[in-house]
């Protein structure tokens, strides 16, 4: 393979270089506050978060002459550098002549319902400036012999908009953007995370800054490695809540800072969404095992404690030719979704692996074997499959006996991605599970990014953007667009806030409130609480859920929290205090999560995307060749949930939830040149987006 392959793009795999940091500011000032001597740091703009998003909004801001700083718990380490696929796809316009236009893949984005029409339309409007610019600063976007994008069909995607640069497509984002960020001398302070916004409300409820930690910083004087970065405008980038499930594909140590803009007052928005696939555990190699690694169709067995393997999709698809042409579709059709566990659909696979696990069993991919007919029908045969699987398998010249020969010719890098990780598929079985992937929901955000606090953006996998579903790599483009819409919102409205600093006593209440969480004697340890939150949100708010069992679940959470609020959480020294207050904004998380998915359940909500709200009295049921699933009888989504979002606010220590209408756009309105050109030319474009 190395022959053909050329090796940068196979070492490329694991090792894909990073740019030096700039250094960090020294410090100039510091405040002296119950008992810490700590730094502060001032900038017109706090970047929070390293990841693809975060440095497109460092980037921009910049190149806008913004003064941005960047704190990040760790340069290179978040989830848009250590995560991917199979071809790890960005989502973007697709300008071959494929009848796409804005319009529809507006339209695309949003079909899955509960999401802001603007938005979708923004995103689709930037996406070709968030391609290009990209491709400007060196990203390898893979192209044909006359300069044409190459692109490819991925899940919730009917045109065809997706293009990749193989399994690590955002890590090499990260590498080209943080190089731009470099070239422009942005300030890093690495090993640095935000553990409490400054909410100014002498300046009308404003986020004037942020209290970090790091505790690599800790002296004699200021233990925990306490610091202040006083900012006009923070923009929260920090990714999704990985740490929230057990079952997860997300790297380790993956908090996100949703828990921590809850505690500050910001909404959030459709937390009930989130995305769940097929991937590998993150105890070993986590890694999202869509396109190629399933339409090779390899064999899918379980195997219990003693050893003995199970065929256990039989027992669901009624003929070899169903079987085997579902798992294919398992790699456009990746997310699991509630709907496609019925007729016989792809999901149906999904179903089938979490009840497996549910029974104690590992489940395995076999690239060595075809799957096993199902009792009665004939044997795999690649003349039997379903017309879509036999048209992409034949133009893709992959119509060969096994299953490793199709994805060696579909994709050798996925084989190889897995050597380099110490898992030789060529040889031996691959274990993996289905797992949460992505959070849809985040923070509630208008067409800037700018959150329900002034002064504070999100953007990214923090920001609710999306709605119940999305296109694959539709994240990626989100995360671009809205990266660079609020760098230019805050170049736009820039007031020298940080250089007035904040209210008196601001930065002393903050500290406090930190200090509150952290007992050394608290019989709650950081362990304990992780064990808790993951294992109830995996198991009573994971693909399959009941409204009883939500409602114990959120009863648990709020009892939780409570204990938190009186005892605190016990640690031993600064990093192990940082990890306290990380679970104490993960639990904080978890409770505001499941009182939304019990609001929407209460209000007759039904099931969709990767969530099944199952009632005895639900009108679904799955069907399976041994029979109706009636353990899995779920309740169908209304219609007029689609045309709504769930807001939550954390507000006097509970959690406040109301259904509003999505935002929609004026498709009559149509932009003219003379007409809108003088508010791009002062500004009031900046002011004309909510």
């Amino acid at each position: 393979m190395s022959a053909t392959i050329p090796q940068d793009i196979l070492d490329a795999l694991t090792d894909i270089a990073m740019p030096r940091l700039p250094t960090e500011r020294s410090i100039r000032e510091t405040v002296a506050t119950r008992g810490f001597s700590i730094p502060i740091y001032r900038s017109e703009a706090l970047v929070l978060g390293s990841g693809a998003a975060g440095l497109r909004a460092a980037v921009e801001m910049k190149r806008r002459d913004v003064d941005v700083v960047v704190a990040t718990q760790s340069a290179f380490g978040g989830t848009s550098a250590c995560s991917g696929s199979d071809k790890q796809t960005l989502h973007t316009a697709n300008g071959s002549g494929r009848g796409d236009d804005f319009r529809a893949m507006a339209e695309a984005l949003g079909a899955g319902g509960a999401m802001d029409e603007d938005t979708a339309y923004i995103e689709a409007v930037g996406s070709p400036r968030a391609l290009s610019s990209l491709q400007f600063m060196g990203l390898p976007i893979p192209q044909d012999r006359l300069g044409g994008v190459l692109r490819y069909q991925t899940d919730h995607d009917e045109v065809g908009r997706a293009t990749s640069c193989g399994p690590r497509t955002s890590r090499l984002m990260v590498q080209v953007l943080a190089k731009e960020a470099t070239r422009l001398n942005v300030p890093f302070f690495n090993q640095t995370t935000g553990v409490r916004l400054l909410v100014d409300s002498g300046a009308g409820a404003r986020c004037v800054g942020v209290v970090a930690m790091s505790p690599k910083r800790r002296t004699p004087d200021n233990p925990l490695g306490l610091l202040v970065f006083l900012s006009g405008s923070v923009v929260i980038a920090t990714g999704g809540p990985g740490e929230l499930y057990r079952d997860s594909v997300y790297p380790r140590q993956c908090f996100g800072s949703l828990g921590l803009a809850l505690e500050a007052g910001l909404e959030a928005v459709n937390l009930t969404e989130s995305q769940v696939g097929i991937s590998t555990s993150r105890d070993g190699f986590p890694w999202n095992l869509s396109g190629t690694y399933v339409q090779a169709m390899p064999y899918i067995f379980s195997r219990d404690a003693r050893g003995h393997e199970r065929n256990f999709l039989a027992d669901y698809y009624r003929t070899t030719q169903e079987l085997a042409s579902n798992v294919f579709r398992k790699g456009y059709q990746w997310p699991f979704h509630a709907t496609r566990m019925l007729g016989f659909g792809s999901s149906l696979v999904d179903l089938a692996i979490i009840r497996e696990t549910r029974a104690g069993r590992r489940v395995f991919l076999d690239f060595n074997r075809n799957p096993l007919p199902v009792p009665g029908d004939a044997e795999f045969d690649l003349g039997r499959l379903d017309p879509d699987v036999t048209a992409y398998l034949t133009n893709g010249g992959a119509m060969l006996e096994r299953p490793l020969d199709r994805l060696r010719k579909m994709n050798p890098l996925s084989i190889e991605l897995y050597k380099r990780y110490k898992y030789d598929i060529t040889s031996d079985p691959l274990e993996f599970a289905v797992n949460n992937q992505h959070m849809n929901g985040g923070l509630a955000v208008d067409g800037w990014g700018a959150t329900s606090l002034e002064g504070c953006y999100a953007v990214g996998e923090a920001a609710g953007t999306h709605g119940v579903t999305r296109p694959g790599g539709a994240a990626l483009n989100a995360g671009q667009v809205f990266g660079t819409r609020c760098a230019e919102h805050v170049a736009a409205r820039r007031d020298g806030c940080a250089a007035r600093g904040p209210t008196p006593g601001l930065i002393d209440e903050a500290v406090g409130r930190i200090l509150d969480v952290l007992n050394a004697d608290s019989p709650l340890s950081v362990k304990s609480i992780c064990k808790d939150v993951q294992n109830r949100m995996s198991d009573h708010a994971g693909v399959l859920c009941n409204a009883g069992d939500v409602k114990s679940a959120l009863n648990a959470a709020r009892a939780l929290n409570e204990t938190i609020r009186q005892e605190g959480i016990a640690y031993s020294g600064a990093p192990e205090a940082l990890r306290a207050l990380q679970w104490r904004q993960t639990a904080l998380l978890s409770e505001g999560v499941l009182a939304v998915l019990a609001f929407y359940i209460s209000r007759g909500g039904g099931s969709r995307g990767a969530r099944t709200i199952c009632a005895p009295d639900g009108d679904r049921v799955p069907e399976a060749r041994l029979g109706a699933l009636e353990d899995v009888r779920f309740v169908s989504e209304r219609a007029e949930d689609r045309s709504e979002q769930i807001h939550v606010r954390f507000d006097a220590g509970t959690f406040a939830c109301d259904a509003r209408p999505i935002r929609r756009r004026d498709r009559d309105d149509k932009p003219f040149f003379e007409r809108d050109w003088p508010a791009f030319l002062t500004g009031a474009i900046h002011y004309a987006v909510h």
